[in-house]
Protein backbone atom coordinates (compact mmCIF):
# COMPACT_ATOMS: atom_id res chain seq x y z
CA UNK A 1 0.00 0.00 0.00
CA UNK A 2 2.16 3.03 -1.44
CA UNK A 3 1.19 6.39 0.70
CA UNK A 4 -0.45 9.24 -1.12
CA UNK A 5 1.76 12.25 -1.78
CA UNK A 6 -0.57 14.42 -1.06
CA UNK A 7 -0.68 13.31 2.89
CA UNK A 8 1.40 14.94 5.46
CA UNK A 9 4.87 13.02 6.61
CA UNK A 10 3.14 11.40 9.61
CA UNK A 11 -0.08 9.81 7.87
CA UNK A 12 2.28 8.25 4.81
CA UNK A 13 4.84 7.01 8.14
CA UNK A 14 1.35 4.70 8.86
CA UNK A 15 0.84 4.15 5.55
CA UNK A 16 3.93 2.08 5.72
CA UNK A 17 2.97 0.73 8.61
CA UNK A 18 -0.18 -0.37 7.23
CA UNK A 19 1.96 -2.38 3.92
CA UNK A 20 4.20 -4.07 6.70
CA UNK A 21 0.72 -5.00 8.47
CA UNK A 22 -0.54 -6.60 5.89
CA UNK A 23 2.25 -8.51 4.65
CA UNK A 24 2.83 -9.83 7.85
CA UNK A 25 -0.98 -10.84 8.00
CA UNK A 26 -0.61 -12.69 4.99
CA UNK A 27 2.56 -14.31 5.67
CA UNK A 28 1.10 -15.50 9.24
CA UNK A 29 -1.74 -17.38 7.16
CA UNK A 30 1.36 -18.91 5.01
CA UNK A 31 3.61 -20.39 7.87
CA UNK A 32 0.38 -21.55 9.53
CA UNK A 33 -1.21 -23.66 6.65
CA UNK A 34 1.99 -25.09 5.98
CA UNK A 35 2.46 -26.56 9.65
CA UNK A 36 -1.07 -27.88 9.99
CA UNK A 37 -1.66 -29.30 6.55
CA UNK A 38 -1.48 -33.11 6.23
CA UNK A 39 1.31 -34.26 3.80
CA UNK A 40 -1.79 -36.45 2.52
CA UNK A 41 -2.36 -33.45 0.47
CA UNK A 42 -0.33 -34.21 -2.04
CA UNK A 43 3.11 -33.65 -1.25
CA UNK A 44 4.96 -30.49 -0.52
CA UNK A 45 4.43 -28.74 -3.12
CA UNK A 46 0.34 -29.16 -2.98
CA UNK A 47 1.37 -27.52 0.69
CA UNK A 48 3.23 -24.81 -0.30
CA UNK A 49 0.94 -23.82 -3.21
CA UNK A 50 -2.23 -23.76 -0.73
CA UNK A 51 -0.43 -22.37 1.95
CA UNK A 52 1.10 -19.72 -0.62
CA UNK A 53 -1.64 -18.73 -2.44
CA UNK A 54 -3.85 -18.63 0.88
CA UNK A 55 -1.60 -16.27 2.36
CA UNK A 56 -1.84 -13.91 -0.58
CA UNK A 57 -5.19 -13.63 -1.03
CA UNK A 58 -5.46 -12.72 3.29
CA UNK A 59 -2.85 -9.97 2.90
CA UNK A 60 -4.38 -8.76 -0.32
CA UNK A 61 -7.99 -8.69 1.73
CA UNK A 62 -6.08 -6.81 4.51
CA UNK A 63 -4.50 -4.34 2.00
CA UNK A 64 -8.13 -3.12 0.49
CA UNK A 65 -10.00 -3.00 3.69
CA UNK A 66 -6.99 -0.55 4.90
CA UNK A 67 -7.30 1.27 1.40
CA UNK A 68 -10.88 2.13 2.04
CA UNK A 69 -10.46 3.23 5.41
CA UNK A 70 -7.84 5.32 4.25
CA UNK A 71 -10.06 6.53 1.31
CA UNK A 72 -12.92 7.26 3.81
CA UNK A 73 -10.85 9.20 6.13
CA UNK A 74 -9.75 11.26 3.46
CA UNK A 75 -13.15 12.48 2.23
CA UNK A 76 -13.90 13.27 5.76
CA UNK A 77 -10.72 16.18 5.47
CA UNK A 78 -12.03 17.11 1.99
CA UNK A 79 -14.41 18.13 0.45
CA UNK A 80 -15.83 16.86 -3.57
CA UNK A 81 -13.12 18.49 -6.47
CA UNK A 82 -14.90 21.58 -7.29
CA UNK A 83 -15.89 22.60 -4.02
CA UNK A 84 -14.80 25.02 -1.98
CA UNK A 85 -12.89 23.75 1.54
CA UNK A 86 -14.84 23.87 4.30
CA UNK A 87 -13.24 23.94 7.89
CA UNK A 88 -14.64 22.81 11.01
CA UNK A 89 -13.23 23.51 13.98
CA UNK A 90 -13.23 20.37 16.78
CA UNK A 91 -15.68 20.96 19.44
CA UNK A 92 -13.15 20.78 21.82
CA UNK A 93 -10.92 23.47 20.68
CA UNK A 94 -11.09 26.52 22.69
CA UNK A 95 -9.78 29.97 23.17
CA UNK A 96 -6.12 30.61 23.47
CA UNK A 97 -5.01 32.57 26.36
CA UNK A 98 -4.76 36.24 24.59
CA UNK A 99 -8.13 37.33 25.24
CA UNK A 100 -6.93 36.75 28.79
CA UNK A 101 -4.36 38.90 28.84
CA UNK A 102 -5.86 41.74 27.20
CA UNK A 103 -8.91 41.34 29.62
CA UNK A 104 -6.06 41.20 32.61
CA UNK A 105 -4.37 44.54 31.17
CA UNK A 106 -7.52 46.34 30.72
CA UNK A 107 -8.57 45.60 34.74
CA UNK A 108 -5.12 46.66 35.47
CA UNK A 109 -5.02 49.70 33.61
CA UNK A 110 -8.64 50.96 34.73
CA UNK A 111 -7.51 50.40 38.19
CA UNK A 112 -4.24 52.32 38.28
CA UNK A 113 -5.89 55.17 36.51
CA UNK A 114 -5.50 58.43 38.40
CA UNK A 115 -6.88 61.54 38.45
CA UNK A 116 -5.37 65.02 39.31
CA UNK A 117 -7.06 68.28 39.59
CA UNK A 118 -4.21 70.68 38.39
CA UNK A 119 -4.96 74.16 39.58
CA UNK A 120 -3.67 75.58 36.41
CA UNK A 121 -4.59 72.75 33.87
CA UNK A 122 -7.79 71.95 35.04
CA UNK A 123 -8.40 67.66 35.20
CA UNK A 124 -6.25 65.36 34.23
CA UNK A 125 -7.03 61.66 33.62
CA UNK A 126 -4.24 58.97 32.91
CA UNK A 127 -1.82 57.73 34.34
CA UNK A 128 1.95 58.35 35.70
CA UNK A 129 4.99 56.64 34.68
CA UNK A 130 4.91 53.57 36.34
CA UNK A 131 1.62 51.58 37.33
CA UNK A 132 1.56 51.26 41.25
CA UNK A 133 2.82 54.96 41.69
CA UNK A 134 -0.32 56.13 43.38
CA UNK A 135 -3.30 58.18 42.69
CA UNK A 136 -1.61 61.19 43.81
CA UNK A 137 0.80 61.51 41.23
CA UNK A 138 -0.18 63.23 38.27
CA UNK A 139 -0.57 61.96 35.30
CA UNK A 140 2.20 62.54 32.63
CA UNK A 141 1.98 63.31 29.08
CA UNK A 142 4.27 60.17 27.95
CA UNK A 143 2.69 57.55 29.78
CA UNK A 144 -1.12 58.52 29.26
CA UNK A 145 0.09 58.49 25.59
CA UNK A 146 0.91 55.16 25.54
CA UNK A 147 -2.57 54.56 27.65
CA UNK A 148 -4.63 55.79 24.84
CA UNK A 149 -2.45 53.83 22.25
CA UNK A 150 -3.57 50.85 24.70
CA UNK A 151 -7.23 52.03 25.02
CA UNK A 152 -7.09 52.09 21.04
CA UNK A 153 -5.81 48.29 20.89
CA UNK A 154 -7.76 47.13 23.48
CA UNK A 155 -11.05 48.61 21.94
CA UNK A 156 -12.20 49.81 25.22
CA UNK A 157 -14.62 47.63 26.23
CA UNK A 158 -16.63 49.67 28.65
CA UNK A 159 -16.64 53.63 29.95
CA UNK A 160 -14.98 53.09 33.09
CA UNK A 161 -12.11 54.87 30.59
CA UNK A 162 -12.92 57.24 27.97
CA UNK A 163 -10.66 57.95 25.31
CA UNK A 164 -12.22 61.58 25.14
CA UNK A 165 -10.79 62.11 28.50
CA UNK A 166 -7.32 61.11 27.55
CA UNK A 167 -7.38 63.29 24.52
CA UNK A 168 -8.09 65.83 26.78
CA UNK A 169 -6.00 65.25 29.32
CA UNK A 170 -3.16 65.46 26.80
CA UNK A 171 -4.12 68.53 25.22
CA UNK A 172 -4.23 70.25 28.77
CA UNK A 173 -0.82 68.97 29.37
CA UNK A 174 1.09 70.77 26.27
CA UNK A 175 3.60 72.99 27.49
CA UNK A 176 2.73 76.91 27.14
CA UNK A 177 5.03 77.18 23.96
CA UNK A 178 3.70 73.93 22.58
CA UNK A 179 4.96 70.74 21.96
CA UNK A 180 5.40 67.82 24.78
CA UNK A 181 8.38 66.79 26.95
CA UNK A 182 8.73 63.90 29.44
CA UNK A 183 8.57 64.32 33.36
CA UNK A 184 12.72 64.54 33.68
CA UNK A 185 12.88 66.79 30.68
CA UNK A 186 11.11 70.14 32.11
CA UNK A 187 9.52 73.18 30.10
CA UNK A 188 11.41 72.46 27.33
CA UNK A 189 9.21 70.20 24.32
CA UNK A 190 11.08 67.55 22.51
CA UNK A 191 10.49 66.30 19.38
CA UNK A 192 10.35 62.48 20.40
CA UNK A 193 7.94 63.21 23.19
CA UNK A 194 5.64 65.36 21.25
CA UNK A 195 5.68 62.82 18.16
CA UNK A 196 4.55 60.18 20.20
CA UNK A 197 1.66 62.27 21.84
CA UNK A 198 0.67 63.73 18.34
CA UNK A 199 0.45 60.13 16.66
CA UNK A 200 -1.43 58.93 20.01
CA UNK A 201 -3.74 62.06 19.21
CA UNK A 202 -4.15 61.10 15.85
CA UNK A 203 -5.75 57.77 15.71
CA UNK A 204 -7.73 59.09 18.46
CA UNK A 205 -9.45 61.15 16.05
CA UNK A 206 -7.79 64.98 17.00
CA UNK A 207 -8.64 67.11 13.91
CA UNK A 208 -5.57 67.14 11.24
CA UNK A 209 -6.37 71.67 11.80
CA UNK A 210 -5.21 71.64 15.19
CA UNK A 211 -2.39 68.71 14.98
CA UNK A 212 -1.11 70.99 12.13
CA UNK A 213 0.58 73.78 14.35
CA UNK A 214 2.57 70.94 16.45
CA UNK A 215 3.22 69.28 13.66
CA UNK A 216 4.86 72.74 12.30
CA UNK A 217 6.56 73.53 15.33
CA UNK A 218 7.73 70.06 15.97
CA UNK A 219 9.59 69.70 12.88
CA UNK A 220 10.36 73.36 13.01
CA UNK A 221 13.01 72.19 15.95
CA UNK A 222 14.41 69.11 14.85
CA UNK A 223 16.98 69.97 12.90
CA UNK A 224 20.80 69.36 13.05
CA UNK A 225 21.18 72.96 14.11
CA UNK A 226 18.54 73.54 16.76
CA UNK A 227 18.86 69.54 18.36
CA UNK A 228 21.85 67.75 17.07
CA UNK A 229 21.70 65.18 20.02
CA UNK A 230 18.50 64.04 18.80
CA UNK A 231 19.57 64.43 14.88
CA UNK A 232 22.60 61.86 15.98
CA UNK A 233 20.35 59.12 17.81
CA UNK A 234 18.72 56.49 16.33
CA UNK A 235 16.45 55.59 18.88
CA UNK A 236 14.92 59.54 18.75
CA UNK A 237 14.89 59.97 14.67
CA UNK A 238 12.98 56.54 14.45
CA UNK A 239 10.22 57.67 17.51
CA UNK A 240 9.53 61.14 15.56
CA UNK A 241 9.37 59.05 11.76
CA UNK A 242 6.94 56.87 13.44
CA UNK A 243 4.81 59.75 15.00
CA UNK A 244 4.76 62.03 12.22
CA UNK A 245 3.57 59.60 10.14
CA UNK A 246 0.70 58.59 12.02
CA UNK A 247 -0.16 62.52 12.99
CA UNK A 248 1.15 64.41 9.08
CA UNK A 249 2.12 61.52 6.73
CA UNK A 250 2.65 64.42 4.21
CA UNK A 251 5.25 66.80 6.58
CA UNK A 252 8.11 68.28 5.23
CA UNK A 253 10.42 66.35 7.62
CA UNK A 254 9.76 62.98 6.98
CA UNK A 255 11.93 62.70 3.58
CA UNK A 256 14.67 64.16 5.31
CA UNK A 257 14.75 62.07 8.57
CA UNK A 258 14.39 59.09 6.24
CA UNK A 259 17.12 60.13 3.87
CA UNK A 260 19.16 60.95 7.33
CA UNK A 261 18.27 57.52 8.89
CA UNK A 262 19.65 55.70 5.71
CA UNK A 263 23.19 57.37 5.46
CA UNK A 264 23.38 56.56 9.00
CA UNK A 265 23.17 52.79 8.47
CA UNK A 266 27.12 51.21 9.04
CA UNK A 267 28.44 47.76 7.93
CA UNK A 268 29.06 44.69 10.06
CA UNK A 269 32.29 42.56 9.30
CA UNK A 270 30.93 39.95 11.61
CA UNK A 271 27.33 39.20 10.04
CA UNK A 272 28.53 38.84 5.79
CA UNK A 273 28.62 43.04 5.55
CA UNK A 274 25.22 44.03 6.46
CA UNK A 275 24.08 46.78 7.13
CA UNK A 276 22.80 47.41 10.48
CA UNK A 277 22.36 50.67 12.79
CA UNK A 278 23.96 51.61 15.81
CA UNK A 279 22.24 53.82 18.40
CA UNK A 280 23.99 56.93 16.98
CA UNK A 281 23.50 58.18 13.57
CA UNK A 282 27.18 59.89 13.02
CA UNK A 283 30.67 58.75 14.04
CA UNK A 284 31.39 57.23 16.80
CA UNK A 285 27.82 55.23 15.75
CA UNK A 286 28.64 52.59 18.51
CA UNK A 287 28.36 48.79 17.78
CA UNK A 288 25.73 47.05 15.80
CA UNK A 289 22.38 46.91 17.90
CA UNK A 290 19.77 44.46 17.07
CA UNK A 291 17.69 46.69 18.96
CA UNK A 292 18.62 49.67 16.93
CA UNK A 293 18.49 47.91 13.38
CA UNK A 294 14.89 46.74 14.49
CA UNK A 295 13.55 50.26 15.10
CA UNK A 296 15.08 51.59 11.97
CA UNK A 297 13.15 48.59 9.71
CA UNK A 298 10.17 49.63 11.65
CA UNK A 299 10.35 53.00 10.47
CA UNK A 300 11.76 52.43 7.18
CA UNK A 301 9.11 50.16 6.52
CA UNK A 302 6.19 52.38 7.89
CA UNK A 303 7.69 55.54 5.41
CA UNK A 304 7.70 53.14 2.30
CA UNK A 305 4.07 52.52 2.21
CA UNK A 306 3.55 55.47 2.77
CA UNK A 307 5.75 57.79 1.36
CA UNK A 308 7.39 55.23 -1.45
CA UNK A 309 11.40 55.01 -0.84
CA UNK A 310 14.55 55.27 -3.18
CA UNK A 311 16.86 52.60 -4.01
CA UNK A 312 19.11 53.51 -1.46
CA UNK A 313 16.37 52.96 1.16
CA UNK A 314 14.88 49.99 0.09
CA UNK A 315 18.73 48.20 -0.08
CA UNK A 316 19.33 49.82 3.86
CA UNK A 317 16.09 48.57 5.09
CA UNK A 318 16.37 44.81 3.47
CA UNK A 319 20.02 44.44 4.66
CA UNK A 320 18.69 45.31 8.19
CA UNK A 321 15.89 42.50 7.65
CA UNK A 322 18.87 40.36 6.48
CA UNK A 323 21.05 40.97 9.32
CA UNK A 324 18.54 40.50 12.44
CA UNK A 325 18.02 37.22 10.09
CA UNK A 326 21.96 36.31 10.36
CA UNK A 327 21.49 36.13 14.22
CA UNK A 328 24.46 33.39 14.74
CA UNK A 329 22.39 32.05 18.48
CA UNK A 330 20.37 28.77 18.25
CA UNK A 331 18.12 29.71 21.17
CA UNK A 332 16.55 32.87 20.04
CA UNK A 333 14.35 33.47 23.05
CA UNK A 334 18.07 33.75 25.15
CA UNK A 335 20.39 35.22 22.38
CA UNK A 336 21.91 38.62 22.56
CA UNK A 337 19.65 39.66 20.11
CA UNK A 338 16.64 39.69 22.49
CA UNK A 339 19.02 41.62 25.65
CA UNK A 340 17.10 44.62 27.13
CA UNK A 341 19.11 47.79 26.88
CA UNK A 342 19.72 51.47 28.59
CA UNK A 343 19.89 54.33 26.66
CA UNK A 344 20.65 58.16 27.68
CA UNK A 345 19.92 60.92 25.84
CA UNK A 346 21.67 63.93 26.86
CA UNK A 347 21.09 67.75 25.48
CA UNK A 348 22.20 71.14 26.70
CA UNK A 349 19.55 72.79 29.32
CA UNK A 350 18.29 75.73 27.38
CA UNK A 351 18.61 77.74 30.64
CA UNK A 352 22.23 76.73 31.41
CA UNK A 353 24.50 75.12 28.64
CA UNK A 354 26.85 73.99 30.94
CA UNK A 355 24.90 71.28 32.16
CA UNK A 356 22.94 68.67 30.47
CA UNK A 357 19.54 67.60 30.39
CA UNK A 358 19.04 63.53 30.52
CA UNK A 359 16.63 61.57 29.23
CA UNK A 360 16.65 57.43 30.55
CA UNK A 361 15.58 54.96 28.07
CA UNK A 362 14.80 51.49 28.19
CA UNK A 363 14.22 49.73 25.62
CA UNK A 364 12.29 46.56 25.71
CA UNK A 365 14.55 44.77 22.43
CA UNK A 366 12.50 41.42 21.83
CA UNK A 367 9.19 43.73 21.38
CA UNK A 368 10.99 45.81 18.49
CA UNK A 369 12.24 42.49 16.95
CA UNK A 370 8.54 41.26 16.89
CA UNK A 371 7.43 44.12 14.96
CA UNK A 372 10.46 44.55 13.01
CA UNK A 373 9.93 40.67 11.59
CA UNK A 374 6.29 41.36 10.85
CA UNK A 375 6.51 44.24 8.97
CA UNK A 376 5.56 43.41 5.05
CA UNK A 377 8.69 44.36 4.03
CA UNK A 378 10.65 41.24 6.15
CA UNK A 379 8.13 38.87 4.89
CA UNK A 380 8.86 39.86 1.22
CA UNK A 381 12.70 39.46 1.90
CA UNK A 382 12.60 36.25 3.84
CA UNK A 383 10.21 34.56 0.94
CA UNK A 384 12.41 36.12 -1.68
CA UNK A 385 15.43 34.75 -0.34
CA UNK A 386 14.61 31.15 0.95
CA UNK A 387 15.06 32.44 4.51
CA UNK A 388 11.74 31.49 5.51
CA UNK A 389 12.52 29.00 8.02
CA UNK A 390 15.24 31.82 9.78
CA UNK A 391 12.74 34.16 9.60
CA UNK A 392 10.28 31.70 11.19
CA UNK A 393 13.00 30.66 13.74
CA UNK A 394 13.66 33.92 14.95
CA UNK A 395 10.31 35.29 15.42
CA UNK A 396 9.13 32.72 17.15
CA UNK A 397 12.15 33.02 20.06
CA UNK A 398 11.44 36.56 20.01
CA UNK A 399 7.81 36.44 20.65
CA UNK A 400 8.62 33.94 23.66
CA UNK A 401 10.77 35.94 25.07
CA UNK A 402 8.36 38.85 24.97
CA UNK A 403 4.90 36.15 26.50
CA UNK A 404 7.72 35.33 28.83
CA UNK A 405 7.80 38.74 30.48
CA UNK A 406 4.10 39.32 31.25
CA UNK A 407 1.95 38.54 34.23
CA UNK A 408 -1.57 39.02 34.17
CA UNK A 409 -0.96 41.06 31.07
CA UNK A 410 1.53 43.53 32.16
CA UNK A 411 5.35 44.01 32.14
CA UNK A 412 7.43 44.56 34.54
CA UNK A 413 11.65 46.16 34.40
CA UNK A 414 13.85 44.94 37.03
CA UNK A 415 15.76 47.67 37.87
CA UNK A 416 19.05 45.78 38.52
CA UNK A 417 19.60 46.66 41.85
CA UNK A 418 17.16 44.32 44.02
CA UNK A 419 14.89 47.02 44.86
CA UNK A 420 11.18 46.33 43.74
CA UNK A 421 10.24 45.71 40.04
CA UNK A 422 8.80 48.52 38.09
CA UNK A 423 6.06 48.27 36.06
CA UNK A 424 6.50 51.39 33.19
CA UNK A 425 3.13 51.80 31.29
CA UNK A 426 5.72 51.82 27.83
CA UNK A 427 6.60 48.22 28.45
CA UNK A 428 2.91 47.12 28.82
CA UNK A 429 2.30 49.01 25.86
CA UNK A 430 5.37 47.93 23.74
CA UNK A 431 4.63 43.97 24.69
CA UNK A 432 0.57 44.02 24.09
CA UNK A 433 1.56 45.80 21.10
CA UNK A 434 3.85 42.81 19.97
CA UNK A 435 1.67 40.47 20.99
CA UNK A 436 -1.55 42.02 19.46
CA UNK A 437 0.25 42.32 15.69
CA UNK A 438 2.07 38.68 16.05
CA UNK A 439 -1.31 37.28 16.66
CA UNK A 440 -2.85 39.55 13.87
CA UNK A 441 0.68 38.37 11.38
CA UNK A 442 0.02 34.68 11.96
CA UNK A 443 -3.55 33.79 11.77
CA UNK A 444 -4.51 32.81 8.51
CA UNK A 445 -8.36 31.42 8.18
CA UNK A 446 -8.99 27.80 6.40
CA UNK A 447 -5.35 26.67 7.95
CA UNK A 448 -6.53 23.20 9.74
CA UNK A 449 -3.86 24.53 12.63
CA UNK A 450 -5.65 27.49 13.31
CA UNK A 451 -8.79 25.19 14.70
CA UNK A 452 -6.46 23.60 16.62
CA UNK A 453 -5.53 25.29 20.47
CA UNK A 454 -3.40 28.71 19.96
CA UNK A 455 0.36 28.63 19.66
CA UNK A 456 0.20 30.74 22.29
CA UNK A 457 -1.46 28.50 24.45
CA UNK A 458 1.69 26.10 23.74
CA UNK A 459 4.01 28.66 24.25
CA UNK A 460 2.73 29.56 27.68
CA UNK A 461 3.11 26.17 28.86
CA UNK A 462 6.46 25.85 28.21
Amino acid sequence: MLPDASESPPERFVGWLGSLGCAAAGYGVFQALLGVLPDSLGGDFAKWLVSGVSGVAVGLAAWLAAALLRARARTGRHIAVGAPPVLVPPATAGPGPLPEVFAAAYEALVGEKTEFDDPVRGKLTGWSHSLGEGASSSPTALSTAYGLHMMLDLNVPDGRLSTGDLVDTLWRLRLPDGGWSARTQGSVARPEITALVLGALARAGSSSERLAAEVARCGAGFTPELDPAGRESTHVVTTVLRGLLRAAPHSAPLPLLCESLVEGAIDDPDREHLRCWGYRLHAPYGDPSPLHTAQAVVALDRAARVLGETAAARAARQDGVRWLLACPDTRHDACPDVTKLREEVRRPRSDDPTHHEVLYVRHFTATWLVRALTTPGAREVALAEGMEAQWRERLDGAFAAVWAGQTDGIWSWDRGDGSELRRPMWMTYQGLSALRGHAVWIYQPGRPEQAEPSRLRQVSEQ
